[in-house]
């Protein structure tokens, strides 16, 4: 189950301080001195110094705000699915209402697609398209219910239920319910019948508030190619309770900000997985601030596959408690969810520029910390700083395979077992970091978890 603020805004509208946040440069984060020197395009920080402070930017008010559909001044025009044939009682059909329904709403200038209260609406796999005309609000206050039977699927729709394409500026919003009744899919394995429940998908500026999202049939709410790719996405007060990952991060995803995060029970929250099949995997630029993660079986957690490429690079967890998480802190390059054993590869997603700030908590584990990283693409530029992990029944400590990076102010466990090729400093190029800040299409594929 989740529920939560979702928005992605275009690049042409953000401000000036995300437009800065896109291009992952780099200075202290405790304003301290930088003494720094160029080389080839080079640029070197004493160990005191630290990667980009990306702050999460906060939105402007009058966008994170519901807009307002029952304002007699508003000019507003109702479209009820009731009025289009939907009955509401969880049984009868409503699909077709609901697609009649979108039609009108979609071409209709400030129109409110409205889902009452008080009803459940049995509604199949359907795809809603836009481009939609302005200001359009879909404001969900009943309850929308898939089939709970596997057999009475859409066979043209497979993978999807709620489906949402090509809108921009639209608003979805609510104190409703949209549940997958996904138990016989769960029972038959959701990882072999795959379907999610809410996607929003090659869609740009879109908010999704208020709204409680259950029972998928595997994901309860996907974004995708969002601007393209994944790219300027905002998640915040978002409460989430999952059998997988609360928040996945898959490729092609730049500059996404996470705020306000309560996970528990899941997975925690994770980026990747990257690179099955040896794909290529990019991921930049992530902030997650704020989060309690409760007895879940990973923290923040980066998980990539033997045989991939690509890159994750600036990212950074800060602010964040945890409760009895197995995990807290984890880097897994050999990550395999598979029946059989994973072969041995050299090539490896690159993994760098990773700041931990501010995390404290329980662990149910011994390693509290673990970079597993690749032994032929090294983790490069981790940083930790005000990290305290306890376990309640011993002790804790920090695994090293193949990561560079310190710890700096008090880290506990310790984080000696950090290597690097220069002890008293990280290189950074800001030239690859120039340009490959954002993916280009060629460099995407869409994985699966």
């Amino acid at each position: 189950m989740s529920y939560c603020i979702y928005t992605t805004k275009p690049i042409s509208q953000t401000n000036k301080t995300e437009q800065i946040m896109a291009k992952l440069f780099l200075v202290s984060f405790l304003g301290l001195l930088i003494a720094a020197y160029g080389v080839a395009g080079n640029v070197v920080y004493d160990k005191f110094s630290i990667l980009e402070d990306m702050d999460i930017v906060e939105e402007d008010t009058d966008f994170l705000e519901s807009p307002s559909w029952t304002s007699e001044h508003g000019g507003k025009v109702l479209v009820n699915v009731d009025s289009f044939g939907a009955v509401g009682d969880g049984v009868s059909d409503d699909t077709q209402a609901f697609r009649k329904a979108w039609d009108t709403a979609c071409s209709t200038r400030k129109s409110v697609l409205l889902v009452p209260p008080g009803r459940r609406y049995l509604v199949n796999a359907t795809k809603f398209k836009g481009p939609c005309a302005e200001r359009l609000i879909v404001q969900i206050d009943g309850t929308i219910v898939a089939p709970d039977e596997p057999k009475n699927w859409d066979p043209d729709l497979p993978r999807l239920w709620l489906d949402f394409s090509k809108l921009q500026g639209v608003a979805f919003q609510g104190k409703g319910v949209i549940d997958g009744s996904g138990s016989k899919w769960w029972a038959a394995s959701c990882k072999k019948n795959k379907s999610n429940a809410l996607t929003i998908d090659s869609s740009s500026s879109i908010k999704v508030k208020g709204l409680t999202i259950q029972n998928s049939q595997q994901m309860n709410f996907v974004i995708s190619k969002s601007e393209a790719n994944n790219i300027n996405v905002v998640l915040q007060d978002c409460k989430i309770g999952t059998g997988d990952d609360c928040i996945s991060i898959v490729n092609g995803s730049s500059t996404i900000k996470m705020k306000r995060i309560y996970c528990g029970p899941g997975h925690g929250v994770s980026i990747g997985s990257l690179g099955e099949d040896n794909s290529v995997g990019i991921v930049t630029n992530v902030v997650l601030d704020t989060a309690l993660l409760r007895e879940t079986t990973n923290g923040v957690r980066i998980k990539t596959w033997q045989g991939g490429s690509g890159y994750v690079r600036g990212v950074r967890f800060e602010n964040v408690r945890m409760e009895d998480v197995a995990n807290p802190i984890i880097i897994d390059q050999f990550y395999c969810d598979s029946p059989t054993t994973c072969q041995n590869q050299t090539s490896a997603v690159q993994i760098s520029q990773i700041v931990y700030r501010n995390i404290s908590g329980t662990t149910k584990s011994k390693q509290a910390i673990k970079f597993a990283c690749s032994n032929t693409v090294p983790c490069s530029n981790l940083v930790l700083s005000n990290v305290n992990l306890e376990k309640k029944d011993g002790t804790v400590e920090t695994y090293c395979n193949s990561a560079q990076g310190f710890g700096y102010r008090l880290v506990h466990p310790s984080a000696d077992c950090l290597s690097s090729h220069d002890k008293g400093s990280i290189l950074i190029d800001w030239k690859d970091n120039a340009e490959l800040t954002e993916p280009t299409e060629d460099h995407i594929i869409h994985t699966e978890l």
